[in-house]
């Protein structure tokens, strides 16, 4: 299944983050079968609060594809995006949205808000729940390890 090829990489990404030190998300975004944007998160090596996986896969991708307007394109992440990235993808106008695991104390997909939702603006497919327990099980075993410090 394609969606899981690329949750996969996502998955990968994830990984990356942890081993760097950041929490554990990773994202891709797609344009028919070709990834055009990649991204992890990144905060506390930046030092950036903006430096969360989607806005630097979005990020990527208008570059790679030389515009801002991502309306072709899938985009996956292993964790349900947060205010800020639920905002970029609508702005964005990514149509199609893959999480992983839900995140019941950010999540703006649904989970605490959806802003995927608001009335009169774009309003992205959202599908939950590839690979969650494999994404879950990543956000968990980071945070274990960091209590265990």
């Amino acid at each position: 299944m394609q969606d899981e090829f690329y949750m996969q990489r996502a998955l990968a990404l994830a990984r990356e983050a942890a081993a760097d030190g950041e929490v554990p998300v990773g994202c891709v975004i797609t344009l028919g079968e070709r990834i055009v944007g990649e991204g992890r998160n990144r905060r506390e090596r930046q030092k950036n609060a903006l430096c969360h996986a989607e806005l630097e896969a979005i990020d990527q991708a208008c570059r790679t594809l030389g515009g801002w307007r991502l309306w072709q394109c899938t985009l996956y992440v292993t964790l349900e995006p947060c205010p800020m990235c639920a905002g970029a993808i609508v702005n964005a106008h990514i149509p199609r949205v893959v999480c992983g695991a839900r995140d019941p104390k950010n999540g703006a997909c649904g989970s605490v808000v959806n802003l995927l939702r608001l009335p009169d603006n774009f309003r992205p497919e959202f599908q939950d729940g590839l690979l969650a327990e494999e994404c879950a099980g990543e956000i968990r075993s980071f945070f274990a390890r960091l209590r265990r410090k």
